[in-house]
């Protein structure tokens, strides 16, 4: 590829980059508005990991039909439904608001809705990424994405605190409304390729069924991305049970101070913006893998176990910028890998099925993070509890005690599983071990 060409797709990539950069600052100011209301609705944490639950188990159930669809569609076409589907949930929110009827369980058939369509976004988005750029470029393209997310969540907080009151929640909806109809003008301007057909394709046809299921055994064919997705899952499991709460760990502790609420969650997402522009500039590390298993060592370690030692705005702070400095070098890594190791013809297949492996008890961490801290830890920290004379001088007494007690084991166990990964051959040196899909076309 010449010069030329790697600087018009880079340019290209730009272009939708910035699309998904308004888009994900929207639907960031609209969901931080949504979970104060929801939260001074309830006053309860489980209704709001029953939201992300609801998200996730459409996301994962449909994953290997999202796979085909992706692989036999157009991508570009499955990245603008995700946005139209998004925009959509978001005025059904806005007009059952206006109309006095939003209701909790309203915010989990949205979510339900937007799992559904978020599913072809993300695979879409990868090939994309495979197919306009070259493989060195890999690493940066993908520090941006994730240099997108952070940013949202930088400036969210800060823009939902200071509109909240002149436009009121009708208002952030509205906004996040336009950000989707930016990220979908975007798409519009931009031409994306599609992959060349390659043998993997063509040996991977077969019925609907059939194509459905190739990405399991893709993926179970090669143990090296099996190990790889293994740690993800286990990880996950961690990540899932703690952040499904993060939002009662803080407002319970602060008597639902708002603004501590958003500066932390501000101070998190600038940690991700600088992880995202080390990795954007940096590319990550030579060897990819290290970014992967060190990665999950310091994002739980230092970013997870720092939340629930916490009892003050400035260590949470700390903590919530260490977990989001180091996630966009941690995914960033290991998105690189597979998009260099998986043909761009059959990522839909791979990378949906991938994903319904790393996230598969995503949606029982969600469902069980709820119930676990409002009926089990809380009760048991709270003074004379049956656990607060043991944990006590860790993470307090009273409310939200037993939130950061679950924050911090989980921060443990998720650090010793990324570390786990050196312990296997497989996963170590998955780089090594499989080929590059463009020297494997030329074999």
């Amino acid at each position: 590829m010449t010069q030329e060409g790697r600087l018009t797709g880079m340019r290209r990539f730009t272009i939708v980059w910035l699309g998904q950069v308004a888009s994900l600052l929207g639907t960031a100011i609209s969901n931080f508005a949504l979970t104060l209301w929801a939260y001074e609705v309830t006053g309860k944490a489980t209704p709001l990991a029953l939201v992300g639950f609801f998200f996730t188990v459409p996301m994962i159930v449909l994953s290997p039909v999202v796979g085909v669809m992706v692989d036999r569609g157009n991508r570009k076409l499955m990245m603008m439904l995700s946005d139209l589907a998004a925009a959509g949930t978001s005025l059904l929110v806005l007009l059952l608001y206006l109309s006095g009827f939003l209701k909790i369980w309203h915010l989990y058939v949205a979510a339900t809705i937007s799992g559904v369509f978020q599913g072809f976004q993300w695979p879409a988005y990868s090939a994309a990424i495979t197919l306009m750029l070259p493989s060195e470029q890999y690493g940066r393209a993908n520090g941006m994405l994730q240099l997108a997310g952070s940013g949202s969540r930088v400036f969210a907080p800060l823009a939902a605190g200071a509109l909240l009151g002149p436009l009121g929640l009708a208002g952030l909806l509205i906004v996040d409304l336009v950000s989707a109809a930016l990220a979908i003008g975007a798409l519009l301007l931009v031409h994306i390729p599609e992959p060349l057909k390659t043998d993997v394709a063509r040996r991977a046809e077969g019925s609907f069924l059939q194509e459905a299921v190739y990405g399991f055994r893709y993926i179970f064919q090669r143990p090296s991305l099996l190990g790889l997705q293994t740690v993800f899952m286990v990880g996950n499991i961690f990540a899932g049970l703690s952040f499904a709460v993060v939002a009662p760990l803080i407002l319970s502790r602060t008597g639902n101070d708002e603004l501590v609420f958003g500066s932390v969650q501000s101070v998190g997402a600038i940690g991700g913006v600088v992880g995202g522009l080390v990795m954007s500039a940096w590319g990550g590390p030579r060897r990819r893998v290290d970014g992967v298993l060190l990665g999950w060592f310091c994002t739980c370690l230092f970013g997870q176990t720092l939340l629930g030692l916490g009892r003050a705005p400035l260590v949470w702070s700390m903590g919530m910028f260490l977990f989001s400095f180091f996630s966009p070098i941690l995914n960033g890594s290991n998105q690189a890998i597979w998009q260099a190791k998986v043909s761009p013809d059959v990522q839909g297949r791979v990378f949906t099925t991938r994903r319904l492996i790393a996230w598969l008890v995503t949606p029982l961490s969600r469902l069980v993070a709820g119930p676990l801290v409002d009926y089990v830890l809380e009760p048991a920290m709270v003074e004379d509890g049956s656990l607060a004379a043991t944990f006590g001088w860790l993470v307090g007494e009273g409310a939200g005690a037993g939130t950061g007690l679950l924050f911090v084991v989980t921060g443990l166990l998720g650090a010793l599983t990324g570390l786990s990964g050196y312990l296997f051959p497989v996963v170590r040196d998955v780089e090594t071990i499989l080929p590059d899909h463009e020297a494997a076309a030329q074999e």
